[in-house]
């Protein structure tokens, strides 16, 4: 027989309880929002890039006084990582999500009544830059947990909505500007940034709450002799059954019977009792943001892999356009080459989720041959001289590039790098290391192109962080595989082991001399009784 206990239904606002990851269920809702939370983040940071000729109108500001707005908010966003981890550990994932949109239509709205670039630092770097950092990284977060085999390719296609939005919001935009102006446009795309709201609301917590299986010992074989434990006013005996409790679950021992009788061969049943776990042992204290991810080397080697690697994102996105122009190529042509690598890095995203998603595979493995595919399509960019050259290096670039940014983050779960119970505070600390090559990253390449009057220095400096990046990278797997031959070396000498001094798996914990002293009390009494 089999018991179990069913889960009750709860409503839409309380968490979903699991006896283990669903691997779907309201996961799929959840990736649905991430899609989103996807398309109106980076979608919109990506097609921000339609403004800059107004805005350097409007406020007769440079090209880089204005690119400064979305490297502030990329850096806010990626700096704040920590804040969002704590929030979302402290209020719940739903709640921080929420107050992102919020905070991100406020900045963009108030960016389109700005009279100077320094309003729009302040509105769209800092107020909007808070508010990406808390949609995006609580609803990557909770999506790892609603998955565990397929994780990786979920994860890779929701991850698409930041390249379909690119595709449909920068003609968009472009369209809308013409008839209503700049800045309705942009009020018009903080509005349109509220629906982070309504996803943030579908973002229902998860417990999993593991269950205990009971399993009934099997009924132990009928013997000739049963001791009988008296309680504690009388003392044991044999032959007086009403002394004390028998240990045996046989029917054939009732009141008037002194010696055990032969029973009837009865079927064995395997009883299996299946009992949820809802004892309320003391639970830890939840750590706000768990500092010590930062121990494990192999966190470490992974973050400064993210370091190096965030400096190759950049220079392609950036420089491209001025490269291919620099070649002789019209800008209609440059803009192909654009959405060209836009619609690769959709292919590559949902490719490596793909793979990944393949069992048994070192997903850590797999990322790492992306990487240095990914320096390969760096290093490539230079030797391009014509627009085909540059057409195929963006193609593959972009098609390198969604494999890895749409993984990166998500590998945190696998236990080669923290396991997905730290993921949370690892994801915090992991984008905020980012932060710093988020911020220096264009600055420096504008630097080198500055000093040798040549783009493709650009792409060497963002190719060299990429190949540090996979140097890191390789040690992950080293430094955990010793940590673990580490942890089992200490464990196997700190384990004393008992063998027991006869078979069975149970052993019973009573006294040496306990049966001796039954079995001579039993005799004794029988020799009195015959005298």
């Amino acid at each position: 027989s089999k018991m179990t206990v069913k889960a009750v239904k709860m409503p839409c606002t309380a968490p979903n309880v699991y006896t283990k990851v669903p691997d779907g269920g309201w996961g799929w809702t959840v990736a649905f929002a991430f899609f989103f939370v996807e398309a109106l983040t980076y979608g919109i940071i990506k097609s921000f890039g339609v403004f800059f000729n107004d805005l350097m109108e409007s406020f007769d500001e440079t090209n880089s006084r204005i690119s400064w707005i979305i490297s502030i908010c990329v850096f806010v966003q990626t700096f704040t990582a920590p804040l969002s981890t704590v929030l979302s550990n402290r209020f719940g994932h739903r709640l921080v999500v929420m107050a992102g949109g919020v905070l991100i239509s406020i900045g963009m709205v108030t960016a389109s009544f700005a009279r100077s670039v320094v309003d729009m630092y302040v509105t769209i770097g800092i107020i909007s830059g808070l508010g990406y950092c808390l949609s995006f990284l609580p609803t990557v977060t909770i999506l790892s947990q609603y998955f565990d085999k397929r994780r990786s390719l979920v994860t890779a296609v929701a991850s698409t909505g930041e390249c379909f939005a690119v595709f449909s919001f920068a003609p968009a935009i472009t369209a809308l500007k013409e008839q209503i102006g700049w800045r309705y446009s942009l009020l018009s795309v903080g509005v349109l940034q509220l629906g982070i709201v309504i996803c943030g609301s579908l973002l229902r917590p998860i417990i999993i709450k593991e269950q205990e299986e009971v399993k009934a010992p099997p009924p132990e074989e009928p013997t000739e002799t049963k001791y009988m434990l008296e309680n504690e006013q009388t003392r044991t005996s044999i032959e007086s059954i009403d002394s004390g409790v028998e240990i045996t679950t046989s029917p054939s021992n009732v009141p008037g019977k002194t010696k055990a009788e032969p029973k009837s061969e009865e079927p064995k049943e395997h009883v299996q009792i299946v009992v949820e776990n809802n004892s309320t042992p003391p639970e830890p204290k939840t750590k706000l943001l768990d500092f010590s991810v930062m121990r494990d080397y192999s966190f470490i080697c992974y973050a400064f892999f993210g370091l190096f690697a965030t400096l190759g994102f950049f220079a392609p996105s950036l420089y491209i356009i001025p490269l291919s122009l620099s070649l002789g190529i019209s800008k209609d042509h440059s803009a192909y080459i654009l959405s060209a690598m836009a619609i690769a890095e959709v292919f590559g995203r949902i490719s490596a989720g793909w793979v990944l998603n393949k069992k048994p595979i070192r997903k850590i493995y797999i990322e790492l041959i992306c990487v240095v595919l990914l320096s390969v399509a760096l290093f490539a960019f230079p030797f391009a001289s014509e627009f085909w050259g540059l057409m195929t290096c963006s193609v593959f670039f972009g098609f390198m590039l969604g494999t890895v940014a749409g993984t990166h983050i998500p590998l945190l779960a696998e236990d080669d790098v923290v396991g997905i119970a730290k993921m949370s505070s690892a994801a915090g600390v992991y984008v905020f290391i980012q932060s710093l090559a988020g911020l220096a990253g264009p600055p420096v390449a504008g630097v080198l192109v500055d000093t040798t009057q040549n783009y493709s220095s650009a792409f060497y400096s963002c190719a060299a962080g990429m190949v540090l990046g996979a140097v890191f990278l390789s040690l992950v797997r080293p430094c955990k595989a010793g940590l673990c031959r580490r942890q089992q070396q200490c464990a196997e000498e700190s384990t004393v082991v008992v063998v027991p001094e006869f078979p069975g798996d149970f052993v019973p914990e009573l006294p040496e001399d306990f049966i001796e002293m039954d079995i001579g009390k039993a005799e004794n009494s029988g020799k009195g009784s015959d005298s």
